[in-house]
């Protein structure tokens, strides 16, 4: 792969016309080598008929260099090699500069989907069935208290296990390491009954010592994560015996058991503290239908898990395979961590099988009322969010004038392209704007209190609610004590309801509030983007709205 990346150096600092004259320095530079060793780099591409190279004799003397193959196709041999051999790192650099154009992209389309889905192969007259998942997200870690990325979170539920789980896509609570589970009248003591027998990868058996340990975990972590303010009201965790946990809850909050449901709240064995954290979350133990054998910067594979307590799954192995296909400077905005096909009809859709159930992705901008400036005039903030509507408005007149500072717009790197388009439109009707773009983990600091307007976003999956909570609660953090006070209100008035429909409903009259007074403005929703697997059966869908590997099988061929 080294020859291909040094081919596509030379043809991008040469490449073009028909022939090239070059002297052996240029190449040398070019090549970052010596003229010894670039001399055996040209001699080597000439024996695969990649150029011809017609010396001239004399140091400075210009050479004759044609390229015979095209970088497209060395580009991708590089890729194909790259991916096979499962050092994919190596060979980003050289084609970073090749892969947009529309030929190689349709043909590297095509043998991705050749290449990953199911194989099938013969060990020791059994048959080993694996699936090769392309993502588009880098794996880092698949502890639940510190993953960021939905690719992580998609394996880690799928290495982990929690007290209780749903069923696909209808969303009932069904058991998990819990096989039955109760709550008292006032609904703040939950007490739940642990399967027996239950082992973590590396053999131990589950105990309710290991609940314990997991939720404390979460309690006391100074971490910024999903979901924290759930965890944050537990009072208590207590093993009443081997097989029983006593979770207090501080106050009712029918949100819990959804939370328990998703893959932050896995459990964990407590000896993960002799482990250590860092090389727990690359070489985790679950008590999940899969285990992790193998975690590199490009490849994470899993094993199946045979002493699985809910049966063993279908497939064999699952190979995942970073691949950062497009090399697109700006992160996928759509909440898709998988590979995705642009034109499944092109590719033959009857012959694919979607990787995740429907959902969809709703972007917004917020007014920070908070801050002490322009947008705590409603009538100027009403004006701000009417520039952002498709349809004509009228002039803004104000005593005051438009504001004399540039408006600050927060966001992160996923949705810069919203926040610059939101910067554009306000520029047009005489806002100066400037976008600060930040990373996850700072914008979860003071950076949206110092800002005027935040640009956000919602993926409507089977989550909704805990994520709707969750940003409504963020969002009151800037927005003007009267109005905050209403929110929180209304969200505790929600997290006290045990129907869904309820729920749903408050938070939709949180949203009405929150757009009546200016202080909300939905820039569109559309769908998620939607992965595709070669045609398997079993498909169903986990908690998260992702495909569940466990139930996964391919009919071998008679």
């Amino acid at each position: 792969m080294k020859l291909h990346s040094q081919f596509l150096k030379l043809h991008s600092h040469h490449g073009g016309p028909a022939e090239v004259l070059v002297t052996l320095d240029e190449l040398a530079l070019t090549l970052g080598c010596t003229h010894r060793n670039a001399l055996h780099v040209v001699r080597k591409m000439v024996e695969l008929n990649w150029i011809t190279w017609t010396p001239s004799r004399g140091r400075g003397r210009r050479s004759r260099l044609v390229f015979l193959a095209a970088s497209e196709d060395i580009a991708l041999e590089s890729m194909m090699q790259a991916i096979s051999s499962k050092d994919i790192s190596s060979a980003l650099e050289g084609i970073r500069g090749h892969t947009r154009t529309s030929a190689l992209q349709d043909t590297l389309q095509g043998w991705l989907l050749a290449y990953f889905g199911h194989h099938a192969e013969m060990q020791s007259d059994k048959r080993i069935d694996t699936l090769r998942l392309p993502v588009t997200q880098q794996l880092h870690t698949f502890d639940p208290l510190y993953m960021n990325l939905l690719a992580e979170s998609f394996v880690s539920s799928h290495v982990f296990d929690g007290l209780v789980g749903r069923s696909g896509e209808r969303g009932k609570v069904i058991p998990g390491l819990a096989h039955a589970w109760e709550t008292d009248e006032a609904r703040t003591a939950w007490t739940f009954h642990l399967r027996k027998e239950v082992l973590f990868h590396h053999g131990k058996v589950l105990t309710a010592e290991d609940v314990v340990y997991s939720f404390e975990r979460m309690m006391s972590t100074s971490q910024r994560t999903l979901y924290s303010y759930i965890f944050k009201e537990i009072q208590e965790v207590k093993a009443l015996n081997a097989s029983t946990v006593r979770i207090l809850l501080k106050k009712p909050n029918e949100l819990f058991l959804p939370f328990l449901c998703t893959s932050r709240a896995a459990i964990v064995p407590r000896d993960l503290q002799s482990i250590g954290e860092n090389v727990f979350g690359r070489k985790p133990a679950g008590t999940g239908p899969f285990k992790v054998v193998e975690m590199s910067e490009d490849t994470c594979v899993l094993e199946v898990f045979p002493y699985y307590f809910q049966g063993r799954a279908h497939l064999d192995r699952v190979e995942i395979i970073y691949v950062p296909w497009g090399l697109a400077p700006e992160p996928s905005e759509t909440g898709s961590g998988f590979h995705v096909i642009p034109n499944p009809q092109a590719a033959g859709a009857g012959s694919l099988s979607k990787i995740h159930s429907e959902s969809s992705v709703r972007k917004f901008v917020t007014c920070n009322t908070k801050k002490k400036g322009p947008l705590s005039d409603p009538l100027l903030r009403a004006d701000i969010l009417s520039c952002l509507h498709e349809a004509p408005r009228e002039p803004f007149r104000h005593s005051a004038g438009l504001p004399a500072a540039a408006l600050q717009i927060a966001t992160i790197p996923q949705y810069a392209g919203d926040a610059e388009y939101i910067a554009a439109r306000l520029k047009q009707h005489g806002y100066a704007c400037k976008v600060v773009s930040v990373s996850p983990e700072e914008f979860k600091g003071p950076i949206r209190l110092q800002s005027d307007l935040i640009v956000f976003s919602l993926l409507r999956d089977q989550d909704e609610q805990l994520r709707l909570y969750d940003l409504y609660l963020t969002l009151s953090q800037h927005i003007e004590p009267r109005t905050r006070a209403d929110i929180e209100g209304r969200l505790h008035m929600i997290s006290r309801e045990p129907d869904a429909a309820a729920r749903t409903e408050g938070f939709r009259i949180i949203e009405d509030s929150l757009t009546r007074d200016h202080q909300l403005h939905i820039l569109y929703e559309k769908p998620a983007e939607t992965a595709y697997l070669p045609s398997v059966r079993g498909v169903t869908f986990n908690s998260q709205g992702w495909v569940d590997l466990r139930h996964l099988w391919f009919p071998p061929e008679l």
